[in-house]
């Protein structure tokens, strides 16, 4: 009889543990967002404000497991000018280089967190603002960047300028400038070492190989002219297989690149405009949406080359307290989503 009691505890135990949701309230209305991958780092995520101002904040949070509390670190909490457009932590699951997060704005920044040791505490500083045209008082903003996991020292990013450009971190110097779009680039995305995607305001995917930097294949245009592209997502498991975002739109289109041109699928099952896209970073076939809906959405594409009647329905769902501007899919913890809405941080177990 013991036993059984105790297994029963158990299973409510696990069953709690499955429902989890744990929430986190910021000072200010929260846009960039991102998980840790460091194994040693669990549950550590970074956010920062969406202030009209020059000051704006970045904050490092992390849930204590005992207490089921996200707790934000003010000596890891820092001014930041303009509100970051993304932020990322550097893709080192063992630990093998310095901690770091990247942050792009006006220019791209790296920031180095220390633990402390007898002498410092726990603290962030500026490591390298990188730059591409110090000779002009203009730059064109940056609205995203990707850090290669493959190889951590390479981060491209999109601007406004209608360039992506890729940095050498650790040499602190420009590998290439592309002028890659007709416009405004909104997103880019590693596909491997020396391959990336970008999308942009002229409504094209577009894939370039540095080994022929010359040329990109157009791997989709949206069917209405004009229409821009707003984010995309590269499926880590599967590299075949690519998401991304129409502006405003409450569709996600699914693009096989080899078979451009033609959606393999598109998932329409928001009621609102679409912000997020994050592929399973453990699965080649699931995918994470989020919208102005408040919704969070997660799909099987395990079939999504055959038809399917009525379109594609999700497998999971979950109504936030706002719209959902950001989501994010932890690497290291596959088992859990953030998402931030309005003020609020929130992580859920999947």
């Amino acid at each position: 009889m013991g036993t059984s009691s105790g297994l029963n505890q158990e299973a409510s135990d696990e069953q709690h543990r499955r429902s989890e949701i744990y929430t986190y309230e910021a000072p200010w209305h929260i846009y960039a967002m991102n998980w840790s991958v460091r194994k040693d780092k669990n549950y550590r995520l970074t956010i920062s404000s969406l202030l009209e101002q020059y000051a704006n904040r970045v904050e490092i949070v992390q849930l204590d497991d005992s207490t089921g509390e996200i707790r934000s670190d003010p000596a890891l909490s820092f001014d930041h000018p303009y509100p970051p457009t993304k932020l990322m932590f550097i893709p080192d699951k063992e630990c093998q280089r310095p901690d770091l997060l990247a942050s792009s704005s006006d220019y791209l920044r790296l920031w180095q967190i220390s633990d402390g040791d007898s002498t410092n505490g726990r603290r962030v500083e500026l490591k390298s603002l990188l730059s591409n045209n110090r000779s002009s008082e203009y730059s064109g903003a940056l609205t995203s960047f990707d850090w290669n996991e493959a190889e951590p020292r390479r981060i491209g990013t999109s601007s406004i300028d209608t360039t992506c450009t890729i940095w050498d971190i650790e040499k602190e110097v420009v590998d290439t400038q592309l002028i890659a779009h007709d416009k405004e680039v909104y997103d880019i995305a590693w596909g491997g070492v020396g391959v990336f995607a970008s999308v942009s305001a002229d409504g094209s995917v577009r894939v370039f190989d540095l080994r022929d930097k010359e040329h990109s294949t157009i791997i989709y245009e949206s069917s209405e002219p004009d229409t821009p592209l707003v984010r995309l997502g590269w499926n880590k498991q599967d590299p075949r297989y690519m998401a991304t975002i129409i502006m405003d739109s409450s569709k996600v289109v699914v693009l096989d690149i080899r078979f451009p041109t033609l959606p393999v699928v598109e998932l329409q099952r928001h009621q609102a405009g679409v912000n997020a896209i994050a592929w399973a970073p453990h699965s080649s076939c699931h995918i994470c949406t989020a919208g102005d809906d408040s919704q969070a959405l997660i799909w099987d594409l395990s079939s999504m080359g055959q038809p399917v009647e009525g379109g594609l329905d999700p497998i999971l769902a979950y109504t936030a307290g706002a719209e959902i501007e950001q989501l994010q899919w932890s690497s290291s913890q596959p088992d859990w989503v953030a998402i931030a809405f309005s003020n609020k941080l929130q992580i859920l177990r999947v």
